[in-house]
């Protein structure tokens, strides 16, 4: 495959990823956002901060705010005070059981996924993403040329 090929099939193959999650989710009957925060409670753990969902997710602030708003509101999540003005997130007994007939399924279908892969696959394909990110990144960061009119 050359160069551009290549490229292109890489692209799609990243936006193939968003749509089968947007699919997984939408069949879940939660939103992108709230189906990330319940994901993160499972992943971080219980009592992780916003910032931490932010940072771990790479999600805007403003978006893991709402989305906590909304699940507090209906009953799957609690806010507990912390250390200055940090606030501690916790699953509700009806978010324990949202998370367990929702993400915990989804998070199984990923591990069995993932263990389809040979285990060298699975460290090149790791080490494959990591770099791409971060080559990606330094694009993103660096100068961009002036355009020309």
């Amino acid at each position: 495959m050359d160069q551009e090929r290549t490229w292109r099939e890489m692209n799609h193959l990243y936006k193939e990823i968003d749509g089968i999650y947007y699919e997984l989710v939408k069949s879940l009957g939660l939103s992108d956002s709230a189906f990330l925060i319940l994901y993160a409670l499972l992943d971080l753990g219980e009592g992780c901060l916003q910032r931490d969902i932010s940072n771990q997710y790479s999600l805007r602030p403003q978006t893991v705010n709402s989305s906590i708003k909304k699940l507090v509101a209906q009953g799957y999540l609690q806010l507990t005070p912390g250390r200055g003005r940090d606030i501690h997130l916790f699953l509700t007994d009806a978010g324990h059981q949202l998370a367990a007939k929702t993400v915990l399924p989804a998070m199984e279908m990923e591990r069995r996924a993932y263990e389809g892969l040979e285990p060298q696959e699975r460290e090149q394909l790791v080490r494959l993403c990591q770099k791409y990110n971060r080559l990606l990144l330094a694009q993103v960061n660096s100068p961009r040329p002036a355009e020309e009119d």
